[in-house]
């Protein structure tokens, strides 16, 4: 049998064994140096003082982008709409503020206008369904990942607020100036257990309902009921179920999911 010619250009195979354990230990060595660099950037991060309920450079980027969220927001960006065919029933996510016994019967709806925040003025359901009904039909988007299209029946907040000049401060329907409408503003459960916090324009968006009605149907125990907020323009953590007080205010108020550190604006 004849003798298989070497090729002259081919490295001995000591040496690209060689060259083969060099190049894995320089791998290795700068992985090694990458994780040590990340796990040290990470204790440095959770060293950090903590604001609203996570490290104080991670909340600082999500106000930022919150803020340019906020800047680009206005009443023109609307939800898209569909078709009522395709309604789904939500599933019942979120049992905070919900638990305990309820009669919805003897629901009241406890508002702090910010003309004067100490007068806390009561509102009935009747007194929402005699406003002007309004009807969407809009995606709901959870930040688990799933979302499902809802038909969703209720009085526009800002309809609300303006009948009743809650939201500035000399109790007029309207504003006269950018400082004379509130801010902010505060809704929770009865409890007090679940809270949100709006920034006044996503509370005043003409697809921000105090909702009454799911899927053509009164909003069941389960789901909210007597009233509850539906957004559109928000994930579905802002859609505070069984809503008890509503406070007009000055400083951006507590997030339940902010403070577990979640994006305060929560928009999509």
């Amino acid at each position: 049998m004849a003798n298989t010619p070497q090729n002259p250009s081919s490295p001995p195979d000591e040496q690209v064994q060689r060259e083969a354990a060099s190049r894995s230990r320089r791998a290795f060595l700068v992985a090694g140096a990458a994780a040590l660099a990340s796990l040290g950037g990470w204790r440095w991060l959770v060293s950090q003082p903590k604001e609203a309920g996570i490290p104080r450079p991670l909340r600082t980027v999500l106000d930022a982008n919150g803020k340019l969220a906020g800047e680009y927001f206005s009443n023109a960006h609307l939800a898209p709409v569909f078709p009522k065919h395709l309604v789904r029933e939500p599933r019942v996510n979120g049992k905070i503020g919900m638990r305990g016994e309820f009669d919805p019967a003897a629901w009241r709806l406890q508002v702090s206008a910010y003309a004067d925040p100490k007068q806390v003025r009561t509102f009935s359901l009747e007194d929402i369904k005699a406003l002007p009904r309004v009807e969407i039909t809009t995606e709901l988007k959870c930040i688990e990942g799933w979302s499902v299209v809802v038909n969703w029946a209720g009085a526009r907040f800002s309809d609300f607020a303006d009948k009743y000049g809650l939201a500035t401060s000399n109790g007029a329907a309207t504003a006269t100036s950018a400082d004379a409408l509130a801010p902010y503003v505060r809704v929770t459960t009865p409890d007090n257990a679940y809270y949100v916090g709006l920034d006044i324009a996503s509370a005043m968006h003409p697809q921000t309902l105090l909702c009454y009605e799911m899927n053509g149907e009164p909003l069941s125990i389960t789901h909210g009921a007597p009233l509850r907020l539906a957004m559109p323009v928000k994930y579905g953590i802002k859609y505070l179920k069984r809503i008890g007080t509503i406070q007009f205010l000055d400083q951006r108020p507590a997030d339940y999911w902010a403070d577990r550190g979640y994006d305060w604006n929560a928009g999509h």
